[in-house]
């Protein structure tokens, strides 16, 4: 059944703001989610299966403010750090679950090179250039554009970044499809056009804790396994140096899985030193456009485990290091260093910038694509 902009819960119990008890298979509802302190209404909308999977997704940055997913025993919680209340997410700016770009991870310098044309870019990190600027795509306010019930149940939004927001050239017209299976497959699909030459990276900045987000226990003990041989190390600006180094003999070997806490807080990894810990783009092995497994987390506690699939060139785990303990989200939570981790598929930081990378041009004509896939499902080797 088509429902675009309907209007009511229609039957969807919703408790709070960071807590949804879905109702029926394939569902998705509208939902009104506050406003922001300028007044501007935001809208949610609210995808759910009778397998006790929800996703909530807001109008103000295509931010995912929630996700609910089982654990072995049947238990559902939210893994996602957020917040309560749309104002926040203005007033206090963590990127947790909003769409970043329109260049997602840092440009160095702030500026880049593109047909002979320097661009200046807001300078927002720094020296340096961070998930497209002070008015990125996650502090834009989008237009539902289309949201349905059935198999999967989805929703998508759409913005317009005009030319010149942030230093960049063209009109950028983005779109973001979400969608959730009959048995929890979560799907985020980007797309993008321009009326000139560009440069696109987008993603998704959502902050994961698979123990719960509520449940007090941080991200160290799970288990992680990234598809990538190399990294893209940095400088202590958190701007790749250009080389590739392979994760071998290192803490950033992931290849197998293990667990986050083994080496995230050696001092003498001076990788390490710079990202406070995790903050690194890995690239993934045999990486050509197509949907491929780029990660596999695992909670030991609550036996959930999250594999990512994406068509993106890398991905940047991110272990939280930043989280000080002076934010407060959902749940009353006060957010703090390895609370939650990151894993966000992208095209590799400075890209613009390092002719060694792969090219994040758009020109018109084209398409930008960025396909990211969670699927989820519980093993029985308990941890408690």
């Amino acid at each position: 059944m088509r429902s675009d902009l309907r209007q009511g819960l229609m039957g969807l119990s919703v408790i709070a703001a960071g807590s949804i008890n879905p109702v029926d298979a394939a569902d998705a509802r509208r939902e009104n989610f506050g406003a922001t302190a300028d007044g501007t209404a935001v809208t949610a909308v609210v995808l759910s299966n009778d397998r006790g999977f929800a996703v909530r997704i807001l109008s103000l940055g295509a931010t995912i403010q929630s996700l609910h997913v089982p654990d072995r025993d049947g238990e559902t919680a939210d893994i996602l750090l957020g917040y309560s209340n749309a104002a926040d997410y203005l007033d206090k700016p963590r990127y947790f679950g909003s769409t970043v770009g329109r260049y997602a991870n840092r440009i160095g310098d702030a500026r880049f090179e593109l047909d002979g044309r320097v661009h200046e870019l807001e300078a927002n990190d720094g020296n340096n250039h961070l998930h497209g600027g002070l008015l990125g795509l996650d502090k834009l306010h989008w237009t539902l554009d289309a949201m349905e019930d059935g198999s999967p149940a989805y929703a998508v939004f759409r913005v317009v970044s005009p030319d010149g927001a942030g230093g960049y050239p063209g009109n950028l017209s983005v779109q973001a499809r979400f969608s959730l299976a009959d048995d929890g497959e979560m799907r985020i699909e980007y797309e993008a056009t321009t009326d000139e030459p560009t440069i696109v990276n987008i993603t998704n900045h959502a902050y994961f804790n698979l123990a719960g987000a509520a449940s007090g226990r941080g991200i160290l003990d799970h288990e992680l396994k990234i598809f990538a041989n190399d990294i893209t190390p940095v400088d202590e600006g958190l701007i790749p140096t250009g080389a590739l180094a392979g994760v071998a003999g290192t803490p950033f070997d992931f290849r197998q899985a293990r667990r986050i806490g083994d080496e995230v807080r050696d001092a003498s990894n001076e990788q390490l030193l710079f990202g406070r810990g995790y903050d690194h783009n890995f690239v993934l092995n045999d990486a050509d456009g197509s949907l491929r497994p780029a990660a596999v987390l695992r909670d030991p506690f609550s036996g959930r485990v999250m594999e990512m699939l994406t068509t993106a060139p890398a991905v940047q785990f991110y272990s939280g290091n930043f989280l000080d303990g002076l934010t407060v989200g959902k749940h009353d939570q006060m957010y703090r260093q390895g609370d939650a981790l990151c894993l966000e598929p992208q095209v590799h930081p400075d890209a613009p910038n390092q002719p060694g990378f792969p090219s994040a041009r758009l020109d018109p004509g084209e398409k930008y694509t960025n396909v990211i896939v969670l699927r989820f499902s519980t093993d029985d080797a308990d941890a408690r």
